[in-house]
């Protein structure tokens, strides 16, 4: 591998535009996602976030500009391109019937790999799915579903995968599971592009964030770069108080009872 090879970025669009009919989805977006990094897609719902995953993943093509993920580009090269991307949708895809493990051997086997069950155990230990990948997913809680989703979609080591909106629907500890999915990632080498609509998923997890509106990148930076773009924030000294996903979590996080309180030297 060249040191070119090193530097160039795991996914690139310069001019992309995307229309239906009279309706102008996407109108020049410009981004370059660094390879193993966790790159933020924020925007409202209809900005165009998923139109763009849609192309970059070769499931939709651009009406002008180029777009290139792994070096290869989308339009000329999408055989290529498929090879080293993964896509998890909005929903978790699994099949319900089928147990956790079941649902990883099928992908595997569809991918024409070698050992799915030692495939299937793998991706079920590194997403902490062992003791329920027996179960039939639909016993599965939201969390676990998707974690599964994600696992699912790694089978096969793509290098670049994208999350478009992964924790919708969820409750807040089930999006704090995926949240240490997708740094876990990240920190294993996989080129991650997030798309979202919440500002504290893009704020926790992105090493950059881009803010689509109505089909164009208003601004693109890091989280440092982005609170440069407003006046500095003035002190004021204020009681603090819990926020209410903190008293959730407090209450009904595995932590619970090993928490500190009024009754914690009980003993019990």
């Amino acid at each position: 591998m060249t040191a070119a090879t090193l530097t160039e970025p795991a996914i690139r669009a310069i001019g992309v535009e995307k229309s239906f009919g009279d309706l102008h989805v996407l109108r020049g977006v410009d981004f370059a996602v660094a390879q193993g990094s966790i790159f933020a897609l924020l925007g409202s719902n209809g900005a165009g976030k998923t139109t763009l995953v849609r192309i970059l993943s070769t499931l939709l093509r651009a009406d002008a500009g180029v777009a290139s993920v792994d070096g290869r580009d989308v339009a000329s090269d999408s055989e290529g391109v498929r090879a080293a991307v993964s896509l998890t949708g909005q929903f978790a895809a699994v099949d319900e019937v089928l147990t956790g493990r079941e649902n990883l051997v099928l992908v595997a086997k569809l991918r024409h790999l070698k050992d799915p069950r030692r495939i299937a155990d793998d991706l079920l230990a590194q997403f902490s799915l062992t003791d329920a990948g027996g179960r039939a997913t639909g016993t599965y809680s939201g969390g676990m579903r998707r974690r599964l989703d994600i696992a699912m979609s790694l089978v096969g080591s793509p290098r670049v995968i994208f999350l478009d909106e992964p924790t919708t629907g969820l409750d807040p500890e089930a999006r704090l599971e995926v949240w240490q999915t997708v740094r876990a990632l990240a920190d294993s080498g996989t080129t991650v592009l997030l798309t979202t609509q919440y500002l504290e998923e893009a704020e926790q997890l992105a090493d950059r964030i881009a803010i689509l509106h109505e089909g164009r990148i208003l601004v693109e930076g890091t989280l440092a770069d982005l609170k440069k773009l407003l006046p500095p924030a003035t002190i004021e000294y204020v009681e603090k108080q819990p926020s209410l996903e903190e008293v959730f979590l407090a209450l009904t996080g595995p932590s619970t009872a090993s928490a500190t309180g009024p009754t914690s030297g009980t003993g019990s």
